[in-house]
């Protein structure tokens, strides 16, 4: 950077705040806005809308003081009308207007007043002049106008003939911009056409390579021979699902071959496998983890929860009841000697298949030959808990689930460099959840709901937001939800409370006699979204339901209609705006997680899909993954296509792709 005139240490080390460090970065540093510095017509302009008007200067301009506000105000005379001008804290300005002289002013208009609060003076414009002027974010360290000034000087010296990543050939089909009149078109349009089709060119180049990153990442995997070849044994996997209760559904099929075809590749799997709650993600898994075994490789299954653990273990445990595979449970409450026993026999390789919570990756825990890592509910583990995980073994394979579906959006960019399975559909015979809205004033048909099906033999679930009252937010919270219920359901049935303040093995107590049909009720927060699999339970209550995003409400809900019984959704909610309504309506007329995911993210936006901040997902600078969907999902399929193409781009018209591709793996800029 300090190449540029005008760029020291000291200007350099300011740059570097708004992540520009090299030519490169400050060249593709985008405006997020144009002012519109073409002179408007007072006859067509709408009250409050930010405009530029030009006229003479019609009195002495003056500066006055208001507290500690200071006021410049002047006439302007446009055309017939006189127009009062005001700029706020900025008294310097009145030595660049004269009356008598003309002035080109852009502010904001006041209709009613035919008032103008000045927001910059303009050099009068002359004919051919720029009629956009584009705002950049910056911060205390780098002005606005120093920023355009070292933007212009950088594209005065370089930016003429700038190297374009984007082959020719894609650019001749979608009409895409090289980089030198995308660069020019961004910070200098001579028009609002010019300044569009540049965000349009822009908005591809960010996606495109961004999914080339991608890409040559799985092309290097794929061309290295670094993971484990797992040649399973096709006619023993089909035995074990020969014995199924059931028939596995089109997507799960669809699935176990794609995981499968993996596994027998000897290169590092890394898959997603989402399927929405009751998918069958479980079979799939446990079909998988056999093949390993049939290979005479271990597999782990890690999951949040020690009950979870233990439904997953006794599940599994019947599965391969009359199978060779030996199957053992680690989680925190494991007995001491018990404990020391699996250590052993998994360092000696006498256990096939071991289920466990983050004891898994404790480290005394050594395996003899690792095979298959799967970690359940992925999202609520840490990058350094799945890394530790997979290095207990030789590179082994590793496959991802969640239980929250995720859209393609998503998909695309937060797991760009995975594989990503989708069961897409529900085994048959599976009852939907019947979902019902009521306000809060309804909650009585919600009482009689729960005591309905605590007649019938059924449990039911109480979920709330908070766990203690607070009184700057008037919601319904756990304790007074358990007095409530307790007050409600009376000696017809247990309720118990049940919260994240809880100490682990207290919760898990709870979570117990609750999965064993001792408690009845339970209220409880959010800790019960993941983790507890209660087939007799059949309601589904959620109050204060427009607090929560609908990926969320959506796994609460699964948390019901796990066995035969009809279950039933209900959400207790007086929403304050029409997004808190759209939630509700939308929970109540489908139960497609994959649609719930889509419209959740059209709601509340890429950051927050799990209920929680998501970190991971790559910021872009000109695109929105969401609202150019279109673009990204060309940009995904048309990198994956070159690379199939070209695995190395080593075609002659892909050398600048393949210089800035080698430049990401040292530096972050595109010039240096």
């Amino acid at each position: 950077m300090t190449s540029l005139p005008g760029v020291g240490e000291k200007r350099a080390e300011a740059l570097a705040s708004l992540d520009i460090r090299t030519i490169g970065d400050l060249l593709f540093y985008f405006p997020f806005r144009y002012d519109d510095l073409q002179v408007k017509d007072l006859s067509t302009a709408l009250d409050g809308e930010k405009l530029t008007v030009k006229g003479v200067v019609a009195s002495v301009p003056v500066v006055g003081r208001y507290g500690r506000t200071s006021r410049l105000n002047f006439n302007l005379q446009v055309d017939r009308d006189v127009v009062r001008v005001s700029f706020f804290n900025q008294p310097w300005l009145k030595d660049k207007v004269e009356q008598g002289t003309e002035a080109a002013i852009y502010g904001k208009w006041d209709a009613n007043r035919k008032a103008l609060t000045g927001m910059k003076i303009l050099a009068t414009q002359t004919d051919g002049a720029p009629s956009l002027a584009g705002i950049y974010p910056v911060n205390k360290h780098v002005r606005q106008s120093t920023l355009k000034e070292l933007i212009r000087a950088a594209y005065d010296r370089d930016g003429a003939d700038l190297p374009t990543e984007v082959p020719p050939a894609l650019r001749a089909h979608y009409r895409l911009e090289d980089n030198s009149a995308i660069v020019h078109g961004m910070h200098f349009p001579d028009s609002p056409q010019e300044a569009k089709a540049a965000r349009r060119s822009a908005i591809f180049r960010e996606f495109f390579l961004f999914e080339c990153q991608i890409q040559a990442l799985k092309s290097a995997n794929d061309t290295a021979a670094n993971g484990l070849a797992i040649p399973y044994g096709n006619a023993k996997v089909r035995a074990l699902i020969q014995t199924l209760p059931f028939a596995l559904t089109n997507a799960q099929k669809r699935v176990v071959n794609e995981i499968c075809v993996d596994m027998r590749r000897p290169t590092h799997m890394n898959r997603l496998l989402q399927g929405d709650v009751g998918s069958g993600k479980t079979v799939v898994a446990a079909i998988v983890m056999y093949a390993a075994v049939t290979a005479r490789y271990q597999a782990a299954l890690m999951v949040p929860t020690e009950v979870l653990a233990e439904q997953h273990y006794a599940k599994l445990t019947k599965l391969f009841a009359d199978f060779p595979v030996r199957v053992a449970l680690l989680t925190g409450s494991t007995p001491a000697a018990e404990r020391k026993a699996t250590y052993a026999d998994l360092a000696s390789g006498a256990i096939d298949i071991v289920i466990g919570t983050h004891a898994l990756i404790q480290p005394d825990v050594n395996f003899a030959a690792l095979g298959l890592a799967i970690i359940d509910e992925q999202h609520r583990f840490g990058v350094n808990q799945r890394r530790i995980l997979q290095e207990k073994g030789l590179k082994p394979d590793l496959l991802a689930m969640t239980a929250t579906p995720i859209p393609r959006t998503l998909a695309i960019t937060a797991y760009g460099e995975m594989d990503v399975s989708s069961i897409d559909e529900l085994p048959a015979g599976r009852q939907p959840i019947t979902t019902i809205w009521l306000r809060k004033n309804q909650v009585r048909q919600a009482h009689a709901a729960i005591l309905a099906a605590l007649a019938a033999g059924h449990q039911a679930f109480a979920i709330t937001p908070l766990i203690a009252e607070s009184e700057k937010i008037d919601l319904q919270n756990a304790e007074q939800l358990y007095e409530d219920m307790q007050h409600a359901v009376g000696d017809r049935g247990s309720v118990a409370l049940l919260h994240g303040q809880m100490k682990p093995a207290e919760k898990d107590a709870i979570m117990h006699d609750f999965a064993a049909g001792r408690t009845q009720v339970l209220v409880s927060t959010t800790v019960v979204e993941v983790g507890v699999d209660v087939p007799n339970a059949t309601v589904m209550a959620i109050f204060d339901a427009d607090r929560f995003g609908l990926a969320q409400l959506h796994q609460l809900r699964g948390r019901v209609g796990r066995g035969n019984a009809a279950a039933q959704c209900i959400l207790i909610a007086d929403p304050k705006n029409d997004t808190g309504v759209t939630r509700m309506q939308t929970m109540v007329t489908t139960t497609d997680g994959f649609k719930l995911a889509e419209e959740d993210l059209a709601l509340r936006g890429s950051g927050d899909i799990f209920g929680q901040k998501q970190s991971g997902l790559p910021e872009f600078r000109v695109g929105d993954p969401v609202g150019d969907y279109a673009s990204l999902n060309v940009a995904q399929q048309e990198a994956a296509r070159l690379f199939k193409q070209d695995p190395t781009l080593s075609a002659p018209e892909f050398a600048p792709l393949r210089a800035y591709l080698a430049r990401q793996q040292q530096t972050r800029g595109v010039l240096d």
